[in-house]
Protein backbone atom coordinates (compact mmCIF):
# COMPACT_ATOMS: atom_id res chain seq x y z
CA UNK A 1 0.00 0.00 0.00
CA UNK A 2 1.81 3.01 -0.91
CA UNK A 3 -0.95 5.36 1.13
CA UNK A 4 0.10 7.04 4.43
CA UNK A 5 -2.21 7.04 6.42
CA UNK A 6 -3.02 5.91 9.93
CA UNK A 7 -4.73 2.85 10.81
CA UNK A 8 -6.34 0.85 7.59
CA UNK A 9 -8.49 -0.82 10.66
CA UNK A 10 -10.12 2.18 11.27
CA UNK A 11 -12.20 1.94 7.72
CA UNK A 12 -15.56 0.40 8.60
CA UNK A 13 -16.23 3.71 10.45
CA UNK A 14 -15.15 5.63 7.88
CA UNK A 15 -17.58 4.15 5.15
CA UNK A 16 -20.42 4.48 7.50
CA UNK A 17 -19.10 8.36 7.79
CA UNK A 18 -19.25 8.64 3.65
CA UNK A 19 -22.59 6.02 3.00
CA UNK A 20 -24.40 8.74 5.71
CA UNK A 21 -23.07 11.82 3.75
CA UNK A 22 -23.95 10.08 0.34
CA UNK A 23 -27.67 10.05 1.42
CA UNK A 24 -27.64 13.75 1.88
CA UNK A 25 -26.00 14.80 -1.38
CA UNK A 26 -28.69 13.96 -4.45
CA UNK A 27 -26.85 16.63 -6.38
CA UNK A 28 -23.77 15.38 -6.31
CA UNK A 29 -25.49 11.44 -6.73
CA UNK A 30 -26.93 13.15 -9.65
CA UNK A 31 -23.75 14.18 -10.85
CA UNK A 32 -22.03 11.00 -10.23
CA UNK A 33 -24.37 9.06 -13.06
CA UNK A 34 -23.52 11.57 -15.38
CA UNK A 35 -19.98 10.77 -15.00
CA UNK A 36 -20.58 7.16 -14.44
CA UNK A 37 -21.83 7.19 -18.21
CA UNK A 38 -19.89 9.98 -20.13
CA UNK A 39 -16.44 9.24 -17.96
CA UNK A 40 -14.96 12.50 -18.48
CA UNK A 41 -11.83 11.63 -16.61
CA UNK A 42 -10.89 8.19 -18.38
CA UNK A 43 -7.25 7.70 -18.58
CA UNK A 44 -6.34 10.92 -16.88
CA UNK A 45 -5.07 11.59 -12.69
CA UNK A 46 -6.83 13.72 -10.58
CA UNK A 47 -4.78 15.41 -7.11
CA UNK A 48 -7.19 16.80 -4.68
CA UNK A 49 -6.23 18.91 -1.19
CA UNK A 50 -9.64 19.55 0.56
CA UNK A 51 -10.46 19.12 4.52
CA UNK A 52 -10.24 15.72 4.32
CA UNK A 53 -13.45 14.27 5.91
CA UNK A 54 -16.92 12.31 4.64
CA UNK A 55 -18.30 15.06 2.43
CA UNK A 56 -14.92 15.50 0.72
CA UNK A 57 -14.07 11.52 0.47
CA UNK A 58 -17.39 11.14 -1.78
CA UNK A 59 -16.61 14.31 -3.87
CA UNK A 60 -13.18 11.46 -4.78
CA UNK A 61 -15.29 8.85 -5.25
CA UNK A 62 -17.61 10.88 -7.89
CA UNK A 63 -14.35 11.70 -9.76
CA UNK A 64 -12.91 8.42 -9.50
CA UNK A 65 -16.75 7.67 -10.88
CA UNK A 66 -15.88 9.26 -13.51
CA UNK A 67 -12.94 7.77 -14.69
CA UNK A 68 -10.13 8.99 -13.27
CA UNK A 69 -7.52 7.61 -11.01
CA UNK A 70 -7.46 10.01 -7.61
CA UNK A 71 -4.91 10.79 -4.97
CA UNK A 72 -5.97 12.95 -1.90
CA UNK A 73 -4.50 14.61 0.66
CA UNK A 74 -5.36 17.00 3.37
CA UNK A 75 -5.43 20.88 3.53
CA UNK A 76 -5.60 21.63 7.06
CA UNK A 77 -3.56 19.24 9.81
CA UNK A 78 -6.18 19.15 12.03
CA UNK A 79 -9.41 18.28 9.87
CA UNK A 80 -8.09 15.14 8.40
CA UNK A 81 -10.34 12.13 9.95
CA UNK A 82 -7.93 8.93 9.82
CA UNK A 83 -11.11 6.67 9.57
CA UNK A 84 -12.50 8.39 6.53
CA UNK A 85 -8.65 8.11 5.29
CA UNK A 86 -8.91 3.98 5.36
CA UNK A 87 -12.23 4.06 3.87
CA UNK A 88 -10.97 5.56 0.47
CA UNK A 89 -8.10 3.30 0.10
CA UNK A 90 -10.35 0.65 0.70
CA UNK A 91 -11.99 2.04 -2.23
CA UNK A 92 -9.00 2.58 -4.27
CA UNK A 93 -8.54 5.72 -3.70
CA UNK A 94 -4.71 7.34 -2.89
CA UNK A 95 -4.24 8.59 0.67
CA UNK A 96 -1.69 10.26 1.87
CA UNK A 97 -2.72 12.01 5.09
CA UNK A 98 -3.16 11.88 8.32
CA UNK A 99 -4.73 14.12 11.36
CA UNK A 100 -2.31 16.24 13.10
CA UNK A 101 0.55 15.49 11.22
CA UNK A 102 3.65 17.78 11.95
CA UNK A 103 4.65 20.64 9.39
CA UNK A 104 6.97 18.15 7.85
CA UNK A 105 4.39 15.52 7.67
CA UNK A 106 2.05 18.17 6.31
CA UNK A 107 4.35 19.30 3.99
CA UNK A 108 5.40 15.93 2.35
CA UNK A 109 1.95 14.71 2.21
CA UNK A 110 1.08 17.37 -0.34
CA UNK A 111 4.42 16.16 -2.27
CA UNK A 112 3.47 12.75 -2.19
CA UNK A 113 -0.11 13.65 -3.95
CA UNK A 114 1.83 15.87 -6.70
CA UNK A 115 4.39 13.05 -7.39
CA UNK A 116 1.71 11.17 -8.56
CA UNK A 117 1.75 13.48 -11.37
CA UNK A 118 -1.96 14.57 -11.90
CA UNK A 119 -3.66 16.00 -15.02
CA UNK A 120 -6.19 18.21 -12.81
CA UNK A 121 -6.13 18.99 -9.42
CA UNK A 122 -8.68 20.40 -7.08
CA UNK A 123 -6.78 22.65 -4.12
CA UNK A 124 -8.03 24.21 -0.53
CA UNK A 125 -6.47 27.17 0.16
CA UNK A 126 -3.66 27.35 -2.79
CA UNK A 127 -1.39 24.63 -1.06
CA UNK A 128 -1.05 22.28 -3.83
CA UNK A 129 -0.94 25.68 -6.59
CA UNK A 130 2.09 27.06 -4.37
CA UNK A 131 4.13 23.74 -4.10
CA UNK A 132 4.00 23.18 -7.51
CA UNK A 133 5.33 27.30 -8.64
CA UNK A 134 7.79 26.74 -6.01
CA UNK A 135 9.82 23.93 -4.83
CA UNK A 136 8.67 21.11 -7.61
CA UNK A 137 8.30 22.96 -10.50
CA UNK A 138 9.40 20.25 -11.77
CA UNK A 139 5.87 18.57 -11.66
CA UNK A 140 4.37 21.46 -13.20
CA UNK A 141 4.45 20.08 -16.98
CA UNK A 142 1.60 17.42 -16.79
CA UNK A 143 -0.88 19.98 -14.66
CA UNK A 144 -4.10 20.88 -17.77
CA UNK A 145 -5.63 22.92 -14.52
CA UNK A 146 -7.84 23.05 -11.60
CA UNK A 147 -10.24 24.14 -9.30
CA UNK A 148 -10.12 26.88 -5.91
CA UNK A 149 -12.60 25.85 -2.96
CA UNK A 150 -11.81 28.99 -0.80
CA UNK A 151 -11.49 32.54 -0.87
CA UNK A 152 -7.60 32.11 0.33
CA UNK A 153 -6.53 29.97 -2.26
CA UNK A 154 -8.36 32.28 -4.82
CA UNK A 155 -6.37 35.81 -3.80
CA UNK A 156 -3.17 33.53 -3.71
CA UNK A 157 -4.25 32.13 -7.45
CA UNK A 158 -4.50 36.33 -8.51
CA UNK A 159 -1.62 37.04 -6.79
CA UNK A 160 0.18 34.48 -8.64
CA UNK A 161 -1.92 35.59 -12.26
CA UNK A 162 -0.83 39.07 -11.33
CA UNK A 163 2.72 38.39 -11.17
CA UNK A 164 2.91 36.47 -14.34
CA UNK A 165 3.99 33.38 -12.76
CA UNK A 166 0.69 31.39 -13.16
CA UNK A 167 1.46 28.46 -14.97
CA UNK A 168 -2.37 27.17 -15.90
CA UNK A 169 -5.95 28.14 -15.50
CA UNK A 170 -7.86 27.45 -12.05
CA UNK A 171 -11.32 28.12 -11.52
CA UNK A 172 -12.37 30.00 -8.66
CA UNK A 173 -15.05 28.01 -7.88
CA UNK A 174 -15.53 29.78 -4.50
CA UNK A 175 -16.66 33.16 -6.57
CA UNK A 176 -20.07 31.48 -8.05
CA UNK A 177 -22.99 32.28 -6.70
CA UNK A 178 -23.91 28.19 -5.81
CA UNK A 179 -21.00 28.55 -3.61
CA UNK A 180 -21.00 31.71 -1.56
CA UNK A 181 -24.68 32.61 -0.98
CA UNK A 182 -24.67 28.77 0.86
CA UNK A 183 -21.82 27.47 1.34
CA UNK A 184 -19.63 30.33 2.75
CA UNK A 185 -22.69 31.94 4.31
CA UNK A 186 -25.26 29.23 5.78
CA UNK A 187 -22.52 26.55 5.74
CA UNK A 188 -19.95 28.57 7.79
CA UNK A 189 -22.88 29.95 10.02
CA UNK A 190 -24.12 26.69 11.52
CA UNK A 191 -20.61 25.14 11.43
CA UNK A 192 -18.91 27.63 12.84
CA UNK A 193 -21.85 27.33 15.71
CA UNK A 194 -21.60 23.62 15.99
CA UNK A 195 -17.56 23.58 16.58
CA UNK A 196 -17.74 25.90 18.99
CA UNK A 197 -20.78 24.73 20.97
CA UNK A 198 -19.46 20.97 20.66
CA UNK A 199 -16.24 22.17 21.92
CA UNK A 200 -17.10 24.72 24.45
CA UNK A 201 -20.60 23.13 25.65
CA UNK A 202 -21.65 26.55 26.75
CA UNK A 203 -24.44 28.92 26.39
CA UNK A 204 -24.20 31.96 23.70
CA UNK A 205 -27.78 33.25 24.70
CA UNK A 206 -27.35 36.76 26.29
CA UNK A 207 -23.11 36.37 25.33
CA UNK A 208 -21.70 39.00 23.41
CA UNK A 209 -20.10 37.70 20.03
CA UNK A 210 -17.67 39.55 18.28
CA UNK A 211 -17.46 38.32 14.46
CA UNK A 212 -14.15 39.79 12.45
CA UNK A 213 -14.94 40.59 9.27
CA UNK A 214 -18.58 40.94 8.18
CA UNK A 215 -18.21 38.52 4.17
CA UNK A 216 -20.23 36.63 3.12
CA UNK A 217 -18.75 33.56 5.81
CA UNK A 218 -18.95 36.42 8.44
CA UNK A 219 -22.82 37.41 7.65
CA UNK A 220 -23.34 33.33 8.32
CA UNK A 221 -21.23 33.64 11.50
CA UNK A 222 -23.14 36.74 12.67
CA UNK A 223 -26.85 35.31 11.96
CA UNK A 224 -26.41 32.70 13.60
CA UNK A 225 -24.87 33.74 16.58
CA UNK A 226 -27.81 36.48 16.57
CA UNK A 227 -30.27 33.02 16.59
CA UNK A 228 -28.53 31.76 19.23
CA UNK A 229 -29.59 34.54 21.52
CA UNK A 230 -26.29 35.83 21.50
CA UNK A 231 -25.29 39.73 21.58
CA UNK A 232 -23.50 40.29 18.01
CA UNK A 233 -20.78 43.00 17.58
CA UNK A 234 -19.18 43.53 13.61
CA UNK A 235 -15.69 44.66 13.22
CA UNK A 236 -14.58 45.24 9.60
CA UNK A 237 -12.25 47.63 7.56
CA UNK A 238 -14.28 47.80 4.77
CA UNK A 239 -16.76 50.74 5.31
CA UNK A 240 -19.47 48.97 2.46
CA UNK A 241 -19.26 46.17 4.80
CA UNK A 242 -19.53 48.18 7.73
CA UNK A 243 -22.51 49.87 6.99
CA UNK A 244 -24.49 46.53 5.72
CA UNK A 245 -23.25 45.17 9.07
CA UNK A 246 -24.80 48.38 10.80
CA UNK A 247 -28.17 47.99 8.80
CA UNK A 248 -28.47 44.50 9.69
CA UNK A 249 -28.59 45.62 13.32
CA UNK A 250 -25.29 44.44 14.96
CA UNK A 251 -22.86 46.87 16.34
CA UNK A 252 -20.35 47.86 14.30
CA UNK A 253 -17.06 48.88 16.18
CA UNK A 254 -13.28 48.91 16.20
CA UNK A 255 -11.68 45.83 17.08
CA UNK A 256 -9.94 47.45 20.03
CA UNK A 257 -13.33 48.63 21.86
CA UNK A 258 -14.67 44.96 20.90
CA UNK A 259 -11.93 43.73 22.89
CA UNK A 260 -13.55 44.60 26.02
CA UNK A 261 -16.69 43.46 25.58
CA UNK A 262 -16.76 40.28 23.64
CA UNK A 263 -17.00 36.66 25.53
CA UNK A 264 -17.06 34.56 22.46
CA UNK A 265 -14.63 35.82 19.31
CA UNK A 266 -14.64 34.58 16.04
CA UNK A 267 -12.20 35.46 13.08
CA UNK A 268 -13.16 35.51 9.49
CA UNK A 269 -10.88 37.50 7.26
CA UNK A 270 -8.44 36.05 5.17
CA UNK A 271 -6.16 38.15 6.71
CA UNK A 272 -3.36 37.93 9.70
CA UNK A 273 -3.23 39.65 12.84
CA UNK A 274 -6.80 40.73 13.01
CA UNK A 275 -6.54 39.92 17.16
CA UNK A 276 -3.16 40.93 18.16
CA UNK A 277 -1.72 41.13 21.99
CA UNK A 278 -2.87 44.93 22.26
CA UNK A 279 -6.38 43.26 22.13
CA UNK A 280 -6.20 40.73 23.79
CA UNK A 281 -4.44 42.88 26.92
CA UNK A 282 -8.10 44.16 26.94
CA UNK A 283 -10.24 41.28 27.17
CA UNK A 284 -12.35 39.90 29.62
CA UNK A 285 -11.69 37.13 31.79
CA UNK A 286 -12.76 34.00 29.99
CA UNK A 287 -12.73 35.77 26.80
CA UNK A 288 -12.99 32.42 24.14
CA UNK A 289 -10.93 33.06 21.01
CA UNK A 290 -11.67 30.81 17.57
CA UNK A 291 -11.20 31.03 13.94
CA UNK A 292 -13.20 30.12 10.79
CA UNK A 293 -10.11 31.52 8.32
CA UNK A 294 -8.31 28.84 6.62
CA UNK A 295 -4.97 29.80 7.94
CA UNK A 296 -4.41 29.63 11.89
CA UNK A 297 -2.53 33.32 11.71
CA UNK A 298 -5.85 35.67 12.24
CA UNK A 299 -5.44 35.37 16.03
CA UNK A 300 -1.50 36.34 17.24
CA UNK A 301 -0.77 33.09 18.97
CA UNK A 302 3.40 34.06 19.52
CA UNK A 303 1.30 37.60 21.31
CA UNK A 304 -1.00 35.82 23.22
CA UNK A 305 1.89 33.08 24.24
CA UNK A 306 4.02 36.23 25.09
CA UNK A 307 1.49 37.92 26.80
CA UNK A 308 0.77 34.55 28.96
CA UNK A 309 2.25 33.16 32.08
CA UNK A 310 1.00 29.50 31.69
CA UNK A 311 -0.72 27.57 28.88
CA UNK A 312 -2.12 24.32 29.29
CA UNK A 313 -5.11 21.61 27.64
CA UNK A 314 -8.25 22.04 29.58
CA UNK A 315 -10.53 20.34 27.21
CA UNK A 316 -9.87 18.55 23.97
CA UNK A 317 -9.23 21.28 21.53
CA UNK A 318 -9.51 24.40 24.15
CA UNK A 319 -6.21 25.52 25.16
CA UNK A 320 -6.50 28.05 28.41
CA UNK A 321 -3.76 31.23 28.02
CA UNK A 322 -3.08 32.38 32.03
CA UNK A 323 -2.14 35.76 31.71
CA UNK A 324 0.47 38.03 33.99
CA UNK A 325 -2.47 39.48 35.72
CA UNK A 326 -4.60 36.32 36.33
CA UNK A 327 -6.76 36.50 33.63
CA UNK A 328 -7.37 33.13 31.68
CA UNK A 329 -7.91 33.40 27.90
CA UNK A 330 -9.40 30.25 25.94
CA UNK A 331 -8.60 29.35 22.55
CA UNK A 332 -9.91 26.92 20.46
CA UNK A 333 -8.70 24.26 17.79
CA UNK A 334 -4.97 25.39 18.33
CA UNK A 335 -6.64 28.67 16.31
CA UNK A 336 -7.25 26.71 13.38
CA UNK A 337 -10.75 26.27 11.18
CA UNK A 338 -12.91 25.53 13.88
CA UNK A 339 -15.54 24.22 12.19
CA UNK A 340 -13.54 21.69 11.11
CA UNK A 341 -10.78 21.63 13.47
CA UNK A 342 -13.29 20.90 16.33
CA UNK A 343 -16.41 19.96 14.11
CA UNK A 344 -17.40 18.16 10.96
CA UNK A 345 -17.53 21.08 8.59
CA UNK A 346 -20.19 21.99 6.87
CA UNK A 347 -23.49 20.53 6.60
CA UNK A 348 -23.65 17.81 3.80
CA UNK A 349 -26.83 19.54 1.75
CA UNK A 350 -25.06 22.80 1.43
CA UNK A 351 -21.44 20.61 0.44
CA UNK A 352 -23.61 18.95 -1.91
CA UNK A 353 -23.84 22.19 -3.75
CA UNK A 354 -20.40 23.40 -3.54
CA UNK A 355 -18.82 19.58 -4.73
CA UNK A 356 -21.40 19.32 -7.39
CA UNK A 357 -19.39 22.60 -8.79
CA UNK A 358 -16.19 21.40 -8.18
CA UNK A 359 -16.91 18.58 -10.31
CA UNK A 360 -18.69 20.14 -13.15
CA UNK A 361 -16.16 22.38 -13.36
CA UNK A 362 -13.51 20.18 -12.99
CA UNK A 363 -14.70 18.50 -15.88
CA UNK A 364 -15.00 22.03 -17.96
CA UNK A 365 -11.25 22.88 -17.20
CA UNK A 366 -10.69 19.40 -18.71
CA UNK A 367 -12.29 19.82 -21.80
CA UNK A 368 -11.22 24.16 -22.28
CA UNK A 369 -7.78 24.23 -21.15
CA UNK A 370 -5.98 24.93 -24.15
CA UNK A 371 -8.32 27.64 -25.00
CA UNK A 372 -8.17 29.19 -21.69
CA UNK A 373 -4.54 30.03 -21.13
CA UNK A 374 -2.96 30.51 -17.69
CA UNK A 375 -6.16 32.88 -15.96
CA UNK A 376 -8.24 32.24 -12.56
CA UNK A 377 -11.25 31.68 -13.99
CA UNK A 378 -14.69 32.57 -13.61
CA UNK A 379 -17.36 29.82 -12.57
CA UNK A 380 -19.30 29.33 -16.23
CA UNK A 381 -22.32 30.91 -15.25
CA UNK A 382 -24.70 27.68 -17.36
CA UNK A 383 -22.58 25.68 -14.36
CA UNK A 384 -23.76 27.30 -11.45
CA UNK A 385 -27.29 27.71 -13.04
CA UNK A 386 -27.50 23.62 -13.63
CA UNK A 387 -26.16 23.00 -9.75
CA UNK A 388 -29.22 25.41 -8.68
CA UNK A 389 -31.87 23.74 -10.76
CA UNK A 390 -30.68 19.82 -9.73
CA UNK A 391 -30.91 21.40 -6.41
CA UNK A 392 -34.58 22.63 -6.71
CA UNK A 393 -35.17 19.45 -8.44
CA UNK A 394 -34.00 17.04 -5.56
CA UNK A 395 -35.97 19.51 -3.07
CA UNK A 396 -39.23 19.16 -5.52
CA UNK A 397 -39.71 22.69 -5.83
CA UNK A 398 -40.43 24.07 -9.18
CA UNK A 399 -40.47 28.12 -10.66
CA UNK A 400 -41.51 29.61 -13.32
CA UNK A 401 -39.44 30.23 -16.50
CA UNK A 402 -39.66 33.15 -18.53
CA UNK A 403 -42.08 33.32 -22.27
CA UNK A 404 -40.59 34.12 -24.94
CA UNK A 405 -42.53 37.84 -25.39
CA UNK A 406 -40.84 38.24 -22.23
CA UNK A 407 -37.31 37.21 -23.22
CA UNK A 408 -37.72 39.84 -25.86
CA UNK A 409 -39.29 42.55 -23.97
CA UNK A 410 -36.12 42.25 -21.35
CA UNK A 411 -33.54 41.96 -24.21
CA UNK A 412 -34.84 45.56 -26.26
CA UNK A 413 -34.06 49.12 -25.17
CA UNK A 414 -37.48 50.21 -27.14
CA UNK A 415 -40.32 49.11 -24.83
CA UNK A 416 -43.68 50.16 -26.23
CA UNK A 417 -46.74 50.80 -23.88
Amino acid sequence: MKSIIKDINLASNGHLKINWVNEHMPVLNLIKKEFEKDKPFNGLKVAISLHLEAKTAYLAKVIQAGGADVTITGSNPLSTQDDVCAALVEDGITVYATYNPTEEEYKHQLVKTLEEKPDLIIDDGGDLVTVLHSERQDLLENIRGGCEETTTGVLRNYALKNSNQLAFPMVAVNDAYCKYLFDNRYGTGQSVWDGINRTTNLIVAGKTVVVVGFGWCGRGVAQKAKGLGAKVVITEVDPIKAIEAHMEGFEVMTMSDAAKVGDYFVTVTGNRDVIRGKHIENMKDGAILSNAGHFDIEINKPELEELSSSKRTVRHNIEEYELNDGRKIYLLAEGRLVNLAAGDGHPAEIMDMTFALQALCLAFINENYQKTGAEVLSVPSELDEKVARLKLETLGISIDTLSDEQKKYLASWHHEE
